[in-house]
């Protein structure tokens, strides 16, 4: 039986240990501008996705996922013998590392909102000054129907 809740609490202390460890014990520069965003745990307690982000030496310089991947690869080992320590738990979780695209997905909604902003201005612009076609009311009222009548 999968238990949920146990499975995120041990995600979260996952999360924690790998962040801890490659912010303080290992010592590969290539895992200098690594960040841990999130755990994914599998029902069994077996398998932990660990999601990363790699941000640029400068503001303006691209990130090495490249050389970020391989100093994860090469600390695995290492990470999850740390993880099985600091769980307790019977069998520690094997760790995959995966490049998290939130980021990224975050970015390209900010331009998709951004344009749209824009494109609605334009139409405000646009209806500011318009007239309605035909009649400005072209609904009938009871009080026409009747006189017509008449």
């Amino acid at each position: 039986m999968v238990d949920h809740a146990r499975a995120a609490r041990l995600a979260k202390r996952i999360t924690t240990i790998v962040a801890s460890a490659i912010g303080s014990e290992i010592k590969d520069p290539r895992l200098a501008n690594v960040t841990i965003t999130d755990c994914r745990v599998t029902g069994d307690l077996h398998e932990a996705t660990v999601f990363y982000t790699v941000m640029g030496a400068s503001v303006d310089a691209e990130p090495d996922i490249a050389e970020a991947q391989a100093g994860l690869a090469a600390a695995t080992g290492s990470l999850r013998s740390k993880v099985g320590a600091g769980t307790g738990v019977r069998f520690t979780p094997t760790l995959r590392f995966e490049l998290d695209t939130v980021p990224d997905a975050t970015r390209a909604m900010d331009e998709l909102l951004a344009r749209a902003r824009a494109q609605d201005e334009l139409v405000a612009r646009a209806a500011q000054d318009a007239k309605p076609a035909g009649e400005t009311d072209p609904y009938k009222h009871d009080d026409e129907s009747s006189a017509g009548e008449s």
